[in-house]
């Protein structure tokens, strides 16, 4: 029974240290906020910052471009352009863009699909005559919070680092307990998690939308690679490249989630699977450069990355914790189970406070009774990642939007 007791507390240990990991993100994401940058060196800025272009790549949004477009356009300032890359699309899209009078790029390549690709087809497109200083990549369905565009641009001057804005999703108009809690789950992801590395001067990844590159930056990078969550590879690539990403939270911006279950099944899917071949690939990396350079930054990023997903982190936490107990009752120490218990007690606690300093003033506390379903609901995208893993980009479909592709 030894060498089981010893067995099951390695395995709870393993999967619980993410959990310390999260628990301590909230915490520091909850202290009083300071400001990393040098007081001379933002004084200027205000609300005058470089021109940029912006790049709204789009996949069947002819129903829905529209709206962004007149979310970027009211914040756009003399200097700036705006261009939507069309791209792959069946749909009225390229022409609903030109209608409202933005640039845009139209792409055709139906081996080649993903947000990646249209990237690099709009990237070119800019070089083709004189490149602006920063390049800020904005989804196709993202609304912007007053002042979100200056806030990013103007941090991402002050640091002449990529810069990554607060990215949230809204549930929809008649949600679903999973719904919200889905919303809950994505803003301890994109906004809490960041804010705590922000606030130790540790750079971030990139989580989806709302991200101002430097022109130079983005120069050597290419996008037209098989990564399904190409963001969280760019931030990787760029950190290696001495370009590390960092968080602006004064910037914000906003997505709808689904509001169809089978969309919101293959949404989650992508992202869940992409984030664990992500991990998998890039944490080896990450860990290869630290030991070769010794730059901390590095390594405090292959500890966030290497966190999974917030609902796996739960499951195999409760699974050891079942294991232990099952050990238990058949004579084993109780040490495996009570490791397991804390790290679950922990999590439960990091939820409850970041609710508590986050959200409470959105999402009612009933819904967080929801957060057992919300896991249970999700592990069958677990369970298929070893199997049938998805690695293959599809649009999400939203309300009153075609499904098909």
């Amino acid at each position: 029974m030894l060498w089981i007791t010893a067995g099951l507390t390695a395995a709870a240990l393993l999967v619980a240290w993410p959990a310390l990991v999260i628990a301590g993100q909230v915490a520091v994401a909850a202290l009083p906020k300071r400001r990393r940058l040098d007081r001379e060196q933002t004084a200027g800025l205000g609300h005058v910052r470089p021109a940029c272009a912006l790049l709204v790549p789009a996949h069947n949004e002819a129903l829905g471009i529209r709206g962004t477009i007149e979310s970027l356009s009211s914040q756009m300032q003399p200097g700036d352009r705006l261009v939507v890359v069309a791209d792959n699309c069946t749909d009225d899209t390229a022409r609903v863009a030109r209608e409202d009078g933005t640039e845009v790029v139209e792409r055709t390549h139906l081996d080649q699909r993903g947000k990646g690709f249209a990237l690099q087809a709009g990237l070119a497109h800019l070089s083709a005559g004189s490149p602006p200083e920063f390049v800020v990549v904005v989804d196709a369905d993202c609304r912007l919070v007053p002042g979100c565009l200056d806030a990013l641009v103007a941090h991402a001057a002050a640091t002449s680092r990529p810069a990554q804005a607060c990215y949230l999703m809204t549930a929809p108009a008649e949600p679903r307990a999973v719904d919200v809690v889905s919303a809950l789950a994505v803003l301890v992801k994109n906004r809490v998690r960041p804010l705590a590395m922000a606030q130790l001067g540790f750079p971030c990844l990139i989580t989806g939308s709302g991200s101002a590159f430097p022109w130079a930056a983005l120069q050597a990078r290419s996008f037209e690679g098989g990564n399904i969550v190409e963001d969280m590879q760019l931030a990787v690539d760029l950190a290696l490249a001495g370009s590390p990403p960092s968080y602006c939270d004064e910037a914000v911006l906003f997505a709808a989630l689904p509001d169809r279950a089978a969309a919101f099944t293959s949404q989650r899917r992508r992202w869940e699977h992409g984030h664990l071949h992500t991990l998998l690939s890039q944490v080896p990396r990450l860990a290869r450069a630290f030991v070769r350079t010794g730059r901390i930054g590095l390594a405090a990023m292959l500890v966030d990355l290497a966190v999974p997903p917030l609902s796996l982190v739960v499951a195999l936490n409760l699974a050891c914790l079942m294991a232990g107990l099952a050990a238990f009752a058949l004579g084993a120490g109780g040490m495996p189970a009570l490791v397991s218990a804390a790290a679950l007690g922990l999590l439960a606690v990091s939820i409850a406070l970041a609710w508590w300093w986050f959200a409470r003033d959105q999402i009612p506390f009933r819904f967080l009774l929801s957060v057992p379903v919300y896991v249970v609901m999700k592990l069958p995208l677990y369970a298929t990642f070893p199997f049938r893993r998805e690695n293959t980009w599809v649009r999400t479909a939203r309300s009153s939007q075609p499904t098909s592709e």
